[in-house]
């Protein structure tokens, strides 16, 4: 192998290995069978919540991974096949919500697994991260059950003193 090629290599390996190390989430996907249309819709709703959809070499993956804490990753069938990665740095479930969206509409892609702040999940486990709600709605769903009980105070408080009244 030539020493430009070995270069080419170790840049994309420590490209791979910055996005690591930055993301909160990172998701492994089979995306075989997308057509250009599907995937660039795809990386359109990724980019919108702000995560980076790849596909990188398997071999440059498990070079870049070797040796941090995520490793793992690289164990059993997580890294074989057609793998595109996608990197989140802000919401830790984004991407996998997104995704799973995705195999649900197009019925071609499938998870094989990925990392959340710095755990290995397998593919069940990222399947179970899809379901949990954006940061965002989890806060509004707290907010709102605790302003429910509140409200209903303040309403029966109200009611009372209006019964006096009259």
């Amino acid at each position: 192998m030539s020493v430009e090629a070995k270069a080419a290599k170790q840049v994309i390996i420590d490209e791979i290995k910055e996005r690591f190390e930055g993301a909160v989430s990172v998701v492994a996907v089979d995306y075989l069978g997308l057509t250009v249309e599907e995937a660039d819709a795809l990386r359109a709703n990724l980019r919108k919540e702000g995560v980076q959809f790849t596909v990188y070499k398997n071999t440059l993956i498990k070079r870049a991974i070797d040796g941090t804490p995520f490793e793992a990753l690289g164990e059993g069938e997580t890294l074989k096949g057609s793998t595109a990665l996608a990197f989140c740095t802000e919401d830790a479930t984004a991407s996998a919500r997104i995704i799973a969206k995705a195999i649900k509409d197009y019925k071609k892609m499938a998870f094989k697994g990925g990392v959340v702040e710095g755990t290995v999940y397998d593919k069940a486990q990222i399947e179970e991260f899809a379901t949990i709600p954006s940061r965002e709605e989890l806060i509004a769903r707290f907010m709102g059950s605790i302003q429910s009980p509140m409200t209903k105070l303040a309403l029966t408080l109200k009611a009372i003193a209006e019964k006096e009244e009259a």
